[in-house]
């Protein structure tokens, strides 16, 4: 399956903004998915990613850690925009939890 993931919110307005700049995660590069709670859920979602979603990843987060450890951000230019940043492991994550909640059902009809 190809999935595209979704490009910026769905209502982009000046709270919203303030709010996405205030998280300070954008400084560092990284995008919403990559602060996700890696539950069960999540992990089987990472582990469906294509390669090269993954590895965009794996790059943006290794990057934040170093910036992190040397106390530095990003240029601002090169800050993760607020309507620039998309949810890539959205279609995926949808996808394991309805896996989960057939899954349920399935085993409660039993």
């Amino acid at each position: 399956m190809s999935y595209v993931g979704r490009r910026g919110p769905l209502v982009a307005s000046a709270i919203g903004r303030w709010a996405y700049n205030l998280s300070g995660f954008n400084q560092y590069g990284l995008h919403r998915d990559d602060l996700l709670y890696e539950d069960a859920n999540v992990k089987e979602a990472i582990r469906r990613l294509p390669q090269h979603l993954y590895d965009e990843r794996t790059f943006r987060i290794i990057r934040a850690l170093d910036l992190s450890m040397t106390k530095t951000i990003l240029p601002k230019d090169q800050w993760t925009k607020y309507e620039e940043d998309y949810k890539y492991l959205e279609p995926y994550l949808k996808e394991v939890e309805k896996e989960q909640e057939e899954k349920m059902k399935w085993n409660t009809t039993k």
